[in-house]
């Protein structure tokens, strides 16, 4: 993330998403709850293969566009779009994130772990104390996104609370626990897994792209 920063600029909207996720990922390595993580090393698996899912998203794109997922393609193909705010290009890539890739990467870590995802295990505990963090995060980057950065010109549009109205992301990742859920139950099911990965896809494309409407 930080390579990819480094060679973003400042009018491509790729830059806000990719700028807010790394700076959600350093603050939440501070911010472990006190008593520990109860499996950090599912947890660390989690957010390795969750990152990589981006980074797949972006090789896929710049190799061949229609290649990338309908998720991502909302943000990929809006990257220069005028009249959206920086807030609304950082969302647009939480949203393809966590509503499309999530549910993936946790199917993906679980079967790695050969672990059955349910609602009292140790690793929900766990995914349930990152929103918790995430929470208060993901809301002060934003903060910082939208009032400006060191030597850039604030962006205040006024925007902040409609779009975050918009955005929650403990409603979105309990989401994906759930779809991740449904995929688990599917996997041995290819049709109909198949349909519901394309029907995931197709519906976070439609949310993202509301995500990027411009201001009037």
């Amino acid at each position: 993330m930080e390579s990819i920063d480094a060679v973003l600029t400042p009018d491509d909207g790729l830059k806000w998403f990719n700028l807010l996720y790394l700076m959600v990922t350093r603050e939440v390595e501070q911010r472990a709850p006190a008593a520990g993580w109860l499996d950090p090393v599912w947890l660390a698996q989690l957010d390795v293969v969750f990152a990589n899912k981006y980074f797949q998203a972006l090789g896929n794109w710049h190799n061949d566009p229609n290649s990338a997922p309908r998720a991502w393609r909302a943000l990929f193909e809006s990257r220069y779009q005028s009249g959206v705010a920086r807030i609304q290009f950082a969302l647009c890539g939480m949203n393809a994130h966590i509503n499309h890739d999530l549910p993936f990467a946790l199917v993906q870590t679980d079967e790695a772990a050969q672990l059955t995802p349910t609602l009292n295990s140790p690793q929900h505990q766990d995914f349930e104390s990152v929103n918790n963090i995430l929470e208060q995060v993901e809301a002060e980057a934003l903060q910082y996104l939208s009032t400006g950065l060191l030597g850039m010109l604030a962006q205040d549009t006024g925007k902040l609370g409609g779009v975050l109205a918009m955005w929650k992301v403990r409603q979105a990742r309990d989401t994906a626990w759930t779809n991740g859920e449904i995929l688990w139950q599917i996997k041995g099911m290819s049709l109909a897994r198949d349909k519901f990965a394309t029907v995931l896809d197709k519906m976070t494309g439609y949310a993202g792209r509301g995500l990027l409407i411009p201001a009037e």
